[in-house]
């Protein structure tokens, strides 16, 4: 007579702590296996997906040769008045745009590109 799983969890569920200790210690023996290690997998594996950014920072590194273009496209992409854009872009490197989803990010690289300076994504 086998036992379902149903079974077994009940049967561990009326245990004390002390028994599913020493149950985890004798299934860890039995089978070659850690529970610690399964634990340890599961965070890993999320932290892998939390690697992949998804926010960026657009930070001007120099102007170019096109400054007012570069201006120009600053106040567009930023809404700063005529005075604050030119002194972002006279303090290169500065950040245009924080926490700027990817697409929005590369866009405005892009643009900034076209007026004549040099971006890059954080």
């Amino acid at each position: 007579m086998s036992l379902s799983k149903e079974d077994i969890i009940n049967a561990i569920a009326e245990m004390s702590v002390m028994d599913v200790v020493e149950l985890v210690s004798a299934m860890e023996e039995k089978f070659g296996v850690s529970a610690a290690a399964a634990v340890v997998a599961g965070p890993a594996g999320e932290a892998a997906v939390a690697e992949e950014q998804t926010e960026f920072d657009v930070i001007l590194t120099a102007a170019g040769d096109k400054k007012v273009n570069v201006i120009k496209a600053v106040r567009g992409a930023t809404g700063l008045g005529l005075k604050e854009a030119k002194e972002l872009v006279d303090g290169a490197p500065s950040t245009v745009k924080e926490a700027a989803s990817k697409e929005e990010a590369e866009a405005l690289k892009k643009e900034l590109e076209e007026a004549g300076a040099t971006v890059e994504l954080k």
